[in-house]
């Protein structure tokens, strides 16, 4: 039952009826000392009821509310209850729990008030959610949901604003490419010309004219003039996807262009401008092979003003799920499929692969699981041996709570590794209340966790 002071006390079923609801309730005196704390009031606080009873309300919830927004004042003041307010309370290890509180004024027997009660609602994981949705990152056709991936959209903004150079790095298959545009697409020019070229499947010469172009007569066979991409560009971005693959002779050309802005084309008596701005890829350590003397160190040094790491799909799983819904909708209207998605089975497979192609390869693993697929859901049988063979699951028929217990288990044992166990800090990286976190792993039955 409720304690109370003062001989305050409840009945027996208002007690029981009180204690056995989710929401925090505590009383005061017209002192602002509690009078009362129930059971769930001490679960969200962290606060032992014989601890509050009697203290200043203020100094056990340390609001946001407290003093000039204080609800239960503003009740006192008036005689109006206050519904659904929302603040924050600190629990008793200085965390910032979200809460929504209600207010009334308390009156004995007789009509007098004595004082006010409160109730409050924790919204951790209302919050959480919040911010999981919130958190789905996105720039034009980029999506993310890891942490990982937060550095490179943190810096998506400053660069889209600047004209400077930029490397992205990045194994094959991450989506540099969708890096490089999502920059572009969110610059002032985003309406004018994105121009991408792959400098690694191109041989030397041909390159070379693709990129600067060539005049009439400069070669057999050059019967008119040819822009290049970098007159294609224009004023807009001229994207050299695997810039490492290109040759000591085109470096040095390529030199020039960027340090001086201006290139000839082949044949060509006089040279011309470029305005594009130029951002670079490549899946390749160009610091190493500047050391190698395979790369010239000064055009390394102007491409490299401003780098972007992107991670490898094997750090990033949070975003399978993400990446396999868009990849179903995508070949969904392709194909002229009716796909709803992955069993929970398939999706655990997906989740144990280590992912070498990265993003890519799992866009051709979900477009061959669509050529294989006869009925709603793609199922471990629809998937390649690769993964098949690299964790056996019965591909028995699940739903989608199963599928969300797989997701959120990889999600936190990728929280928790990150930050070497500790769950308070898994907690914050997930969104999450440690206390959420500690009640998630025990049903996921993630104990015991390495020392």
């Amino acid at each position: 039952m409720v304690a109370t002071q003062k001989d305050q006390a409840l009945s027996p079923l208002t007690g029981a009826i009180l204690e056995s609801i989710s929401d925090g309730v505590f009383t005061v005196d017209l002192h602002w000392n509690i009078t009362s704390f129930n059971r769930a009031a001490e679960e969200i606080t962290g606060i032992p009821r014989k601890e509050a009873i009697g203290r200043l309300c203020s100094e056990v919830f340390k609001s946001s509310m407290c003093e000039a927004e204080c609800a239960l004042k503003g009740t006192l003041r008036t005689g109006k209850p206050i519904i659904n307010k929302s603040g924050y309370i600190i629990d008793a290890e200085g965390d910032r729990i979200p809460v929504s509180v209600s207010t009334a004024v308390l009156r004995d027997g007789t009509g007098t008030v004595i004082g006010g009660a409160e109730t409050f609602r924790d919204l951790s994981e209302i919050a959480a959610l919040r911010k999981e949705l919130e958190g789905r990152f996105r720039a034009g056709d980029l999506i993310s949901h890891s942490p990982a991936m937060r550095p490179v959209f943190d810096l998506l903004p400053a660069l889209a604003s600047s004209s400077t150079t930029v490397l992205i790095q990045g194994e094959t298959g991450t989506g540099k490419e969708l890096v490089a545009r999502a920059i572009h697409g969110m610059s002032r020019f985003s309406r004018k010309a994105f121009v991408a070229v792959n400098c690694g499947a191109l041989p030397d010469a041909l390159l070379e004219s693709e990129l600067f172009g060539y005049k009439k007569g400069a070669f057999t066979g050059a019967i008119r003039d040819k822009p290049g991409r970098f007159a294609l560009a224009g004023d807009g971005t001229l994207f050299l996807d695997e810039i490492g693959e290109i040759s000591p002779a085109l470096q040095v050309r390529l030199l020039r262009v960027v340090q001086e802005r201006e290139y000839e084309p082949l044949g060509a008596t006089r040279s011309e401008m470029t305005h594009a701005r130029i951002i670079v890829a490549t899946n390749r350590d160009l610091s190493a092979m500047v050391k190698n003397g395979e790369f010239r160190q000064d055009l390394y040094y102007r491409l490299n003003v401003i780098s972007l790491e992107i991670p490898p799909l094997r750090r990033r799983k949070e975003d399978i799920p993400l990446l396999v819904e868009h990849f179903v909708d995508q070949f969904n209207h392709l194909q002229n499929k009716t796909v709803s998605g992955f069993t929970p089975g398939a999706y655990s497979l997906l989740m144990a692969h280590d992912w070498p192609g990265n993003v890519r390869e799992l866009e051709n693993v979900v477009e061959r699981a669509f050529i294989l697929c006869t009925s709603r859901w793609v199922t471990p049988e629809h998937l390649p041996e690769e993964l098949t063979g690299a964790r056996p699951i019965s591909a028995g028929p699940g739903d989608i709570h199963s599928a969300k217990r797989v997701m959120e288990e990889q999600s936190i044992m990728g929280a928790l590794k990150r930050n070497s166990f500790n769950r308070a800090a898994a907690a914050r990286e997930l969104g999450i209340h440690k206390t959420t976190l500690y009640r998630k792993m025990k049903e996921l039955d993630l104990f015991p966790l390495p020392e």
